[in-house]
């Protein structure tokens, strides 16, 4: 019997996902436990395996490397020679299942077809590459797919291909110098854009941050922290050598320590009740080059510095190198973001769903400061807390604030 391998949900926000690269061609003998593929999703790209039940020839590929399909979209299907691997298809399509699959199908074809065409001729006579309906230029997968990782605009390529259809062999062949001497490089005077297609994870955080920003009544409260004590007590653990913690870490373990005191703030908006945390995760966002991951500290409050510093160090390397699992992510209670390294003085952010506010964190500043009756230099940083008004309240933020600037004025006191 075939088996139809859909495309996975492989986390909590995931909505489609892209086929990143295939470890299997069409008729290979795939097991349980096989690497199937690498699927990129919003937030990591991840090993994708054949479970159990998962076993056959494969007979089918649904999306090729570089396109991308809806959660539960045909992946691929599994099975013999003796399946009707069209009616399967025809079957799935109307059980309810997107268009895309047929789509998927069509492209599959359309790159055979590609093939086809490109070996028929090795000294083809390029022509203007020509639109469909809507003013799309037309091109193949293969070729959009590396247009795309090349930078290369496909309105600046000639398409040698059916009807001027723009093919791999086209990009291949593509020179920057020709398309400047055609004229469609832009010159001194001349109006130019560059469009650049939006990744997974990018759409994922203009869904998010947008439904967030415009569902939950923000408020902001910002607060001026003296961080002499903090400035001086990370001096004296990092000058012991056999361990080195940042200002961050000092911030998450104050941030943890002060919402065990203040439990309201640790809560989230689920439509017809709040619910309040007893566990604390915190959310650290992190700037990867296609947008911002959170990668979650869990238990924070039951962890010492030392070993959150290990942990946040750990969690922003996977997630620069895209190597993040779900449980890494998800569920956190609170959300830190940290611009201080930029020099960013103040700044305010966007609540991270389900949490019902996020910190900002700016940098630690040397300005003059008023002590017994003298002026002296000293250090000031300060935190916005953005809350979501349905869950908190003004006076509730503010009493937060004012056990996380006692903890972080007197670091002691978070050890207590």
């Amino acid at each position: 019997m075939a088996v139809v391998i859909n495309m996975p949900r492989l986390s909590d926000t995931m909505e489609e996902g892209v086929v990143a690269k295939w470890h299997v061609k069409v008729g290979d003998a795939i097991n349980e436990g096989d690497l199937l593929a690498e699927i990129e999703t919003d937030k990591a790209t991840m090993d994708f395996e054949a479970f159990p039940g998962q076993e056959g020839k494969l007979l089918y590929i649904g999306v090729e490397e570089g396109q991308t399909a809806p959660v539960d979209d045909v992946l691929a299907i599994l099975g013999d020679d003796n399946d009707d691997v069209d009616a399967i298809l025809a079957e799935q399509k109307g059980g309810g299942s997107s268009d895309s699959k047929e789509e998927a199908k069509d492209n599959s074809a359309e790159e055979s077809s590609t093939s086809t065409e490109e070996s028929k001729s090795e000294t083809p006579s390029p022509a203007p590459a020509a639109s469909s309906n809507g003013g799309r230029v037309k091109a193949s997968p293969l070729a959009k797919k590396m247009a795309e990782e090349k930078g290369i605009s496909l309105d600046q390529v000639q398409g040698s291909g059916e009807g001027g259809r723009i093919v791999k062999r086209d990009i291949d062949d593509f020179k920057p110098s020709a398309a400047a001497s055609s004229g469609s490089a832009p010159v001194a005077g001349q109006e130019s854009y560059t469009d650049i297609p939006v990744t997974q994870m990018r759409k994922t955080i203009a869904r998010r941050l947008a439904e967030s920003k415009f569902t939950a009544p923000h408020f902001y409260l910002t607060l001026e922290i003296d961080m002499d004590n903090a400035v001086a007590t990370r001096k004296r653990i990092n000058d012991r050598g056999d361990v080195k913690i940042s200002f961050n870490d000092m911030v998450i373990k104050a941030v943890a320590a002060s919402l065990k005191k203040h439990p309201a703030v640790n809560s989230a908006w689920m439509g017809d009740k709040i619910r309040q945390n007893d566990h604390v995760h915190i959310g650290v966002a992190v700037a990867v080059e296609d947008g911002l991951l959170v990668p979650v500290v869990r238990h924070a409050d039951m962890k010492g510095m030392v070993q959150i510093s290990s942990e946040v160090r750990e969690l922003a390397g996977k997630a620069k190198d895209k190597k993040l699992q779900p449980s890494e992510w998800e569920g956190n209670t609170f959300t830190i973001s940290n611009l201080g390294m930029f020099g960013i003085e103040e700044f305010t952010a966007i609540i991270n769903p389900p949490d019902s506010c996020i910190m900002a964190v700016g940098g630690i500043r040397q300005v003059p400061v008023v002590k017994d009756g003298q002026v002296v230099p000293g250090n000031v940083m300060k935190v916005t807390m953005s809350c979501d008004h349905r869950v908190v309240d003004g006076a509730t933020g503010a009493a937060f604030l004012q056990t996380f600037k006692q903890m972080m004025e007197e670091p002691v006191t978070m050890l207590l």
